[in-house]
């Protein structure tokens, strides 16, 4: 399973992408998608053709974006959004599903602790890819995204084979 984490920003949008064999989890690459300042149309243009590149050049299967939080600027959180609504688009049109994780939950599952800071999340991410070259903390954070699915993926599998077995033993 080859799985790519995006963490969207109108400015830098981050992505990570893992592979994932059995228990190995691997590097395969991260990078930035950025745009230029200026009008809204050709900057979501220019995230939207460099994410498509992204996924021609690593083709991965899985795909999992950050959820967007509300904060007190609201063009801000629209604006957001829209750059949010390119990094679900661009593996929709790939034909995956995405999956969604709120930040707390992404930062739990691979620091441990739901309001940890960038540095520590990077910290976590070199840790379980050690040797790595990261771009920069948005890329750190689209890791992040990727490794929170891989765990998701590797244990809720095991959890729903656990629960169909205990479901057809207790029909016997």
């Amino acid at each position: 399973m080859r799985v790519i984490g995006i963490d969207p920003g109108l400015r830098r949008t981050g992505w990570g992408v893992v592979d994932i064999s059995g228990n190995r989890i691997s590097h395969v690459a991260n990078g930035l998608c950025e745009s230029d300042a200026g009008p809204l149309a050709p900057r979501l243009l220019q995230l939207f053709e460099q994410l498509q590149a992204v996924f021609a050049a690593h083709t991965p299967t899985h795909a999992a974006v950050e959820l967007t939080f509300v904060n007190k600027d609201a063009a801000g959180t629209l604006k957001l959004g829209q750059a949010r609504a390119i990094a679900l688009l661009v593996p929709a049109l790939a034909g995956m599903e995405v999956a969604e994780y709120a930040p707390n939950a992404v930062k739990k599952v691979v620091v441990g602790v739901g309001h940890a800071q960038k540095a520590q999340v990077e910290h976590m991410v070199r840790l379980q890819l050690p040797n790595i070259d990261i771009v920069n903390a948005d890329a750190a954070d689209a890791l992040a995204i990727a490794l929170c699915h891989a765990h998701h993926a590797r244990f809720g599998g095991r959890l729903d084979a656990a629960l169909s077995k205990a479901g057809g033993r207790g029909a016997a």
